[in-house]
């Protein structure tokens, strides 16, 4: 890179309008960005359920709500508030923008009109970059953490680890204890995923909660409200008891209560990156989605098991081919490992938690 960065920037926003689990795979980019200018302010621009999470972040100072943007499928554009979210940004007068969404290909020319004195990110050979200095091509391979480190590298930004964070509250771990109370060992079973095609089957979910009851754990079965339906099966298939905490908890007391708990079991969703970011052990059922880029780091803490397929990674919300990926991946496979993590003494923290 020849171009020159700012020497002392005032204010640098930071683009990245996604969901849970990538947004966590945000934070050492962020961290490496406060790392070089602790000064600045730290402007984090993304969608409306990221507003408390940045709020908690101790190195993002503001955030400002994206609405959305055609063919961005996270949030269905609100065209109307387009023209006042550019004028919000101009307003601000970035001294640098950076682009940490993804390939460019959508979001580069929205970008180049937010008036930023530079702007850099990732940028294919004929996507809008106007200093092309300043912008790489998004990496194909390689865990989610690193492409966007790929990112900070390219500007020579000092890296800080790759540790992903969830900040917790007393308050937080207090609606947790209310619910599963921490001296009472409990694993947490979450069986929803935003796209039915990332889903291992309920029933396999409940045989493997059982073994797990059978070992004195208590089950706690966590998800979203829209999550229920699938909750319930699990519920419904299982002999042993268990506490149903779906649609009863946010994203806070969620990342309490896998905080406190022995083990995660979960599909390959936002809820694997929560278990990563307070650091407690988990067993990751893959199914469609690409290992490789979104597995978590520590491999010690916590274990994936996936099933090869000609058509994995997939993007089906739902699959149209009978889901080979996911009823691959056997039942007892699953609950050996589970069995053996609990039995085992925990990891001791390092790179994917931060103490």
């Amino acid at each position: 890179m020849t171009a020159a960065l700012p020497q002392a920037p005032r204010r640098i926003g930071v683009f990245r309008a996604l969901m849970l689990g990538d947004m966590l795979c945000a934070v050492p980019a962020l961290n490496a960005v406060a790392a070089r200018w602790p000064q600045a302010e730290l402007v984090l621009i993304g969608l409306p359920w990221a507003r408390e999470w940045a709020r908690r972040l101790p190195m993002v100072q503001r955030f400002v709500e994206f609405p959305g943007w055609p063919g961005l499928p996270e949030r269905a554009p609100e065209l109307a508030a387009l023209p006042g979210f550019l004028q919000a940004m101009q307003a601000e007068r970035f001294d640098l923008l950076l682009q940490l969404h993804g390939s460019g290909s959508i979001v580069n020319n929205l970008l180049a009109a937010c008036g930023a004195r530079q702007l850099a990110g990732f940028a294919e050979p004929d996507d809008c970059a106007p200093d092309p200095a300043l912008f790489t091509r998004w990496p194909r391979e390689g865990h989610e953490i690193e492409r966007l480190l790929h990112l900070t590298d390219h500007l020579g930004l000092p890296r800080q680890g790759t540790a992903t964070l969830l900040p917790l509250t007393p308050q937080d771990r207090q609606r947790a204890a209310a619910l599963a109370d921490p001296a009472l060992p409990y694993a947490c079973v979450h069986a929803g995923a935003r796209f039915t095609s990332r889903r291992w089957p309920a029933e396999r979910f409940a045989a493997v909660a059982d073994r797990l009851a059978g070992q004195g754990l208590r089950i706690v079965l966590t998800g979203s409200n829209g999550e229920r339906a699938v909750v319930q099966q699990v519920r419904q298939a299982m002999r042993q008891p268990a506490l149903d905490l779906a649609g009863r908890t946010d994203l806070w007391t969620l990342g309490a209560l896998v905080e406190g708990a022995q083990l995660l079991v979960s599909n390959d969703t936002g809820v694997s990156h929560v278990a990563a970011a307070v650091g407690t052990p988990s067993i990751v059922v893959s199914a469609g989605s690409d290992v490789a880029r979104w597995a978590p780091l520590q491999a010690q803490r916590h274990q994936v098991l996936w099933a090869d397929a000609a058509c994995r990674p997939c993007a089906h919300e739902h699959c149209p081919t009978g889901h080979e990926c996911a009823r691959a991946i056997e039942t007892d496979a699953v609950a050996r490992l589970a069995l053996q993590r609990v039995a085992a003494p925990r990891p001791r923290r390092t790179e994917d938690a931060y103490p």
